[in-house]
């Protein structure tokens, strides 16, 4: 779990080589199942071309079809799922079902204001998609990719105000998710502000202890 630009991305492809075991976000098992033709994949994709939000219950078949893929059976790293209580209580179920039990829920948490400056200064070529970032590493030359000349720009997901929506949002849906995991005795907080190194290395450890 984490708010937009908290790293969750970063740390995920870095927990991947580490453990060896495959990140599964929401957007990635939609594809692939609409790729494979399942049933639930056909079903995403009526919403999906809708241009609605995929409902609770084929999001968990999705995942539920996901998880019981030979790859994760020595465990997984589920990024962006769940974002609500009804979704969690689902793959509770779902999980209890297939005898898995979750080790850790890890949030990665950092502030709104260094959150918006993360994400308000991200920039990309519209023609390589080459990032960069206003502030930390701007281009050469104002609005010009160093790679091949191409136009920088600010994309409207990555515009303050947008930016501001999206984390009230965020923090609407999470705080629950954070009580919900917390009872159970499964949370743990990561400070995202810290370099990306010792970011990772407290999730590592976090990992390795038997209590959050």
């Amino acid at each position: 779990m984490g708010p937009p630009g908290a790293g969750k991305g970063t740390q995920a492809a870095k927990l991947i080589d580490h453990l060896h075991v495959p990140h599964i976000s929401t957007g990635d098992m939609f594809r692939a199942a609409v790729k494979e033709g399942t049933d639930l994949g056909k079903k995403a994709k009526e919403y999906m071309d809708a241009g609605k939000l995929v409902p609770d219950e084929v999001t968990i078949g999705i995942v539920k079809e996901r998880l019981m893929k030979p790859d994760c059976i020595k465990g997984f790293i589920l990024d962006g799922f769940p974002r609500t209580v009804i979704q969690a209580e689902a793959l509770d179920k779902s999980l209890a079902d297939m005898n898995i039990k979750l080790d850790r829920v890890v949030n990665i948490s950092a502030s709104d204001d260094e959150l918006v400056e993360r994400l308000a200064g991200r920039r990309v070529c519209k023609a390589c998609g080459q990032p960069y970032h206003s502030k930390y590493s701007p281009p050469a030359c104002e609005n010009t990719c160093d790679k091949c000349q191409g136009e920088v720009y600010q994309r409207a997901d990555d515009k303050e105000e947008t930016v501001k929506k999206r984390l009230d949002v965020y923090h609407a849906q999470t705080k629950p998710l954070i009580d919900y995991y917390s009872k159970r005795g499964l949370y743990v907080e990561i400070n995202g502000e810290q370099h990306i190194d010792k970011v990772f290395l407290d999730l590592c450890q976090s990992l390795a202890s038997e209590n959050p």
